[in-house]
């Protein structure tokens, strides 16, 4: 997998911190944000339960209701609800690192253009924010 950069669709980071930290560390990150996580999904417990064991790998569903709002009260601009809310997946690899993913709004939002693309930058960028300090 490539690593993060502008050109990606999907970007991936290494944490500076264990898979409970950087869990810890990035729920407050996105509350301090003013953002709102409506879910997380525990993929590892989820398996299990399906008899089988794989690392650890949680993903959070986070929303800001002034970012999807500004797209979700448009006629036209609905269809982009299939990507809402922002999705930030932390998981360990076998090499025992945390990573850090989640799909690049900007680059993707690029071709939508207009409310679209200013509105989905925006939550890139915040999303970044807030990653930031978390990685390497």
């Amino acid at each position: 997998m490539k690593k993060a950069s502008e050109e990606n669709m999907l970007m991936e980071s290494i944490s500076k911190f264990d898979f409970p930290a950087t869990i810890e560390k990035l729920n407050a990150a996105v509350v301090d944000s003013g953002w709102k996580i409506p879910a997380v999904h525990d993929l590892q417990n989820t398996i299990k339960n399906f008899g089988k064991d794989i690392l650890p790998i949680k993903v959070l569903e986070i929303c800001h209701p002034k970012h999807s709002g500004r797209l979700l009260e448009l006629n036209d601009e609905r269809i982009v609800s299939t990507f809402m809310p922002c999705r930030i997946s932390v998981y360990e690899k076998s090499d025992g690192k945390v990573y850090i993913s989640r799909l690049n709004g900007a680059l993707l939002s690029k071709s939508f253009g207009g409310i679209v693309e200013e509105v989905m930058s925006l939550a890139n960028n915040e999303m970044e924010e807030m990653i930031n300090s978390l990685i390497r």
